[in-house]
């Protein structure tokens, strides 16, 4: 018997890899005969670097960058191939890189992205994916842009300062000097999030708060990220731009990958389960296994579960997910396609209580789950 464990991280308490490595012991107690094939995933934000190394066995390469307050730190990337890399934007610009009272919007810059860029394209890479997910940032990118040689000016034509303080007094968008590796590379934005760049489902609305922003400054935010949208739109001649899926992710970083970049838009979890070619081991697999920390409406907006339940419908194997709390309605689950969802939690707690008890809740969900599966399959027999 083949179970194919293939889980994102529980935010805050299991890494995926942990998660793999708690189910799989579970499972060998009293089944030591099941083959286990761990897949840990992640759907493009942060832990998806970790992932692709550690399934692909890939190279890992670290360079010197801003974080997003301007200090030096050391951040790494991933190759894929040998001329394909991965960047994990949240490794120079995330919000994990600051503590709860250094998070600021207006101060939050994307430079270090780019000179992740910088440091891979001078290293021989011609394909960049960046995934876009856990930013600190809401500056539209412009952070990144001035590392890439590529400056906002004023009507004076003065060169404004790389934050989104500057987006309301820019003119003119001066790429005369962008790097002229730019144009010998391919660049894909790899982002789970379908959010606009403005307005109540944009950029500064829905993930401002949770980066520092108060309502006053998130209003502020939403209209300078409008205006520069405007600009970007009519630089790179790119109509409705601000209306496009993935522009605001990463704090309005997606409309400047695609408008100055050109970059293709990837779906998070296809791009990891086709870099992990995860369809090899959901053909012959008798049960998968995901989970994520909570099944809600950002489910099925694409996250992992949604990814695993869509490929495994193509070869008709049953999945079961596992999560902290379960927010869909039935109608919703069987949308997904899911056999059956199981929330970890097994008693009234608190959100800081499941996450201090998660291995050992895990433990004893995924137990229940294989006795009754195994049960149902010897029944079968």
């Amino acid at each position: 018997m083949n179970i194919v464990i293939a889980p994102d991280s529980f935010k805050g308490s299991l890494s995926a890899m942990d998660i793999c490595e708690i189910i799989e012991s579970e499972i060998k107690l009293d089944h030591p005969q099941v083959n286990c094939i761990k897949l840990p995933l992640a759907d493009g934000g942060d832990g998806t670097l970790d992932v692709l190394l550690h399934s692909t066995k890939g190279r890992k390469l670290t360079c010197s960058v801003s974080d997003p307050l301007g200090r030096t730190i050391e951040a790494s990337y991933g190759e894929i191939d040998k001329q394909s890399v991965f960047i994990e934007m949240a490794q120079a610009s995330g919000l994990p890189l600051l503590e709860v009272h250094e998070r600021n919007p207006l101060q939050a810059s994307t430079r270090g992205t780019g000179e992740m860029i910088v440091h891979a394209m001078e290293s021989g890479y011609r394909n960049i994916y960046v995934g876009l997910g856990g930013s600190a940032t809401n500056d539209g990118g412009v952070g990144m842009l001035e590392a890439l040689g590529i400056y906002l000016r004023s009507e004076q034509g003065e060169r404004l300062p790389a934050l989104v303080t500057s987006l309301q007094q820019a003119a003119t968008i001066d790429d005369s000097k962008r790097h002229p590796l730019l144009d010998e590379t391919t660049f894909f934005m790899v982002s789970d999030v379908d959010h606009i760049l403005c307005g109540p489902q944009g950029a500064s609305y829905i993930f401002g708060p949770q980066k520092g922003a108060d309502s006053a400054m998130v209003e502020q935010l939403d209209r300078w990220l409008q205006s520069f949208g405007k600009l970007l739109s009519s630089k790179y001649r790119y109509e409705q731009l601000a209306q496009q899926a993935g522009t605001g992710a990463a704090g309005g970083l997606g409309a400047t990958m695609l408008a100055v970049l050109k970059a293709q838009r990837k779906k998070g979890i296809k791009f990891v389960l086709e870099a992990l070619q995860a369809d090899n081991a959901f053909r012959d697999a008798d049960l998968i296994i995901t989970g994520e920390g909570k099944l809600d409406q950002q489910t099925l907006g694409g996250k992992v579960i949604a990814g695993v339940s869509e490929r495994a419908q193509k070869y008709h194997k049953p999945v079961i997910a596992l999560c902290g709390s379960i927010q869909l309605t039935m109608e919703e689950l069987k949308q997904l396609g899911l056999l059956s969802a199981f929330s970890i939690v097994r008693q009234p707690c608190t959100l800081q209580e499941a996450i201090n008890h998660s291995e050992e809740l895990l433990r004893w969900q995924i137990q229940q789950i294989i006795r009754t599966f195994m049960h149902s399959n010897a029944m079968k027999g």
